[in-house]
């Protein structure tokens, strides 16, 4: 162990609980990972408990050893989930964000004090790992107590690790993760809470809780938000994938959007009966379903699930965003997936997979296979809405290492069911052409959509994710990263935009079903969106332009998926009283971006959608 530390430059605070913890451990394999996780090899069932000041010992989590890897469950179902208010900013750095002394009214620096005396009193866990990738990524560390190990195994599935011989001389985090899950109870009224302090020399991340998405998932991304923000570039929030159909070229796809978006879902393979017959929606109202024919499914190769780097080291002459993915392994929800055969490619992948995967949020006991369509119970009848696992992207065959150049960008929507009588936002078609002006305004408003299963608050009312969808994650202004958006669009000309909704077109049920049928659509055009006469501009100037007509295969998609406003259910006005809805909403929401630092360019396109311009008007802009 001397060694490792011999080798690395480390923060003070960590040099002082190496001196003070009585055992300190170095991973150097998954395996040792592993059963750290269990508290030593020959335990297949462990409980994640701390004792917890004014309290009897708390047991925060549960951890099994199944077949096919570990199986965590939270005793507190509300750790199930994200909390989207689980950020604050310790700092005096600038920021749009609450502060620590904001909210809680007294300055973190006695706080911080107590984590560090906390974390030198227990047995601890150091974990190096390169945020980013070990390519173009940042030295990180994680400092988290020994009993967590399956919290450090998430982590290191998620964004990878050094072995601790593999450590280089001279490794100096660029930012470090303390770990410390009793001061929720203690500080935080049981809530899940992260506290970012950016200092000049390390960027601080104390997680608070047990649940990695606020920290060791979205954690990081909100690191890798803050350098790209100091040296001018963005780390997305999108999936990509290469596809491609027989006998013609590849064409490189990037979905973006607010979690439950679709970012997870567009790597999935489409289900298809084995006659060719592919669902496509369910008429809510009349209960009649849609489907269609295909003689084959595209391919795919994935390239990011959620974290796409756009490091300017990567970018050439093509006029075509590059990116390549930021993390080692995805955090794949399947609450979609309630039966055996919903998606095939990843239920064998985690039944039979190589190395013991991780999940969280399943009903499974030791000894047995955990099956990624037996979700854990919140209560009785009402299974957990986020069960996740998390897959190395190494497993998943076909995956794209290398930088891509992406052809298109399309935004995802959760879009709720809309009819006459109850008109709502759920207008947009099957899929939307937006010119790049219009294309950086969705990526401003980032409309988180209907119903998101990946947080704790699940709305029905229109919200807003923030900026770029990447926006509960960072830590500076929004404004900041508006103009960073805006220079992305305007330096790569030669990359389209596409707007696709999920859950509901107008009066049907879809679920995440457009997005796979356009993936397939554009795979048999190489890339070329559509043809001119293909193209009328939309009845709502924020959906861009409309397709008239789109065949794949020989099957034509009804023009009523293409146009809500052609469905009986829906209507002309019942469009239009949806299109106001979606309108004033973003009137609203764009009003915060009108200040001085906002980029030139942008204050024109922001005052064209205030002033009720015309499509054409935007296109000129940009």
């Amino acid at each position: 162990m001397r060694d490792v530390l011999n080798r690395m430059v480390l923060p003070e605070a960590v040099k002082k609980m190496v001196g003070s913890s009585n055992r300190i451990i170095f991973p150097e394999t998954r395996d040792e990972l592993i059963d750290i996780a269990l508290g030593g090899k020959e335990n297949d069932y462990f409980e994640v408990a701390y004792d917890v000041p004014g309290q009897e010992k708390v047991v925060e989590a549960t951890v099994a050893r199944c077949k096919n890897g570990l199986v965590v469950n939270y005793t507190d179902i509300y750790l199930r989930r994200r909390d989207p208010d689980s950020m604050v900013i310790a700092d005096n750095e600038k920021t749009d964000k609450q502060t620590f002394v904001d909210k809680y009214g007294y300055e973190f620096d006695s706080l911080r004090d107590e984590t560090f005396e906390w974390l030198e009193n227990h047995d601890l866990i150091i974990l190096p790992f390169m945020a980013g990738g070990s390519e173009f990524g940042y030295p990180m560390l994680l400092v988290a107590p020994a009993n967590a190990g399956f919290f450090a195994a998430g982590l290191a599935d998620l964004q990878g690790f050094i072995p601790c011989s593999q450590v280089k001389e001279g490794f100096k985090p660029r930012a470090v993760i303390y770990l410390a899950p009793t001061f929720r109870h203690t500080h935080f009224d049981g809530k899940q809470m992260v506290v970012h302090n950016r200092l000049d020399e390390v960027y601080e991340l104390f997680s608070y809780n047990l649940y990695p998405g606020p920290s060791a998932k979205k954690g990081v991304y909100g690191v890798l938000l803050k350098i790209g923000e100091e040296e001018g570039w963005i780390t997305l929030h999108g999936s990509t994938v290469k596809i491609g159909a027989s006998g013609r070229r590849e064409v490189v796809l990037m979905h973006e959007g607010a979690s439950g978006g679709g970012k997870s879902e567009m790597t999935e393979h489409l289900v298809m009966d084995h006659d060719g017959k592919v669902k496509l929606g369910i008429n809510r109202v009349t209960g009649e379903g849609l489907s269609i024919r295909l003689k084959e499914a595209c391919s795919i190769n994935p390239v990011t699930d959620d974290m796409a780097l756009c490091h300017p080291k990567l970018q050439n002459e093509s006029g075509k965003l590059m990116v390549m993915d930021a993390e080692n392994g995805w955090f794949l929800r399947t609450d979609h997936i309630t039966e055996y055969g919903t998606a095939p490619q990843l239920e064998s992948l985690c039944m039979h997979p190589k190395e013991p995967l991780i999940f969280l949020n399943y009903d499974a006991v030791p000894g047995s296979t955990c099956l990624i369509w037996d979700h854990a119970m919140d209560a009785p009848g009402k299974p957990c809405p986020n069960p996740r696992v998390i897959m190395p992207r190494d497993r998943i065959e076909g995956n794209i290492s290398e930088p891509v150049a992406v052809d298109i960008r399309s935004f995802g929507m959760r879009a709720p069911v809309c009819t006459k009588h109850k008109p709502t936002y759920g207008i947009i078609g099957l899929v939307h052409v937006l010119p790049p002006a219009l294309a950086w305004v969705w990526r401003l408003v980032a409309p988180r959509g209907d119903n998101n299963p990946s947080i704790t608050t699940r709305s029905k009312a229109l919200t807003s994710e923030g900026v770029g969808s990447y926006w509960p994650f960072a830590t500076g202004t929004k404004v900041a990263q508006a103009n960073l958006l805006l220079e992305q669009i305007a330096g790569n000309p030669n990359t389209d935009y596409l707007l696709i909704p999920n859950q509901h077109i107008g009066a049907y049920r879809v679920g995440f079903n457009p997005q796979w049928i356009v993936r397939e659509y554009l795979a048999r055009n190489e890339g070329a969106v559509f043809a001119e006469d293909q193209l009328a501009e939309s009845g709502c100037t924020l959906l861009g332009y409309k397709a008239n007509y789109m065949e794949i295969d020989g099957s034509k998609i009804p023009e009523f998926m293409l146009d809500v406003a052609q469905q009986p259910e829906v209507g002309e006005e019942g469009f239009q009283k949806g299109a106001e809805i979606l309108i004033q909403f973003f009137k609203d929401e764009l009003e915060q971006y009108m200040t001085p630092e906002l980029l030139p360019l942008g204050r024109r396109i922001v005052e064209c959608i205030r002033n009720d311009g015309s499509l054409e008007e935007l296109k000129s802009l940009l």
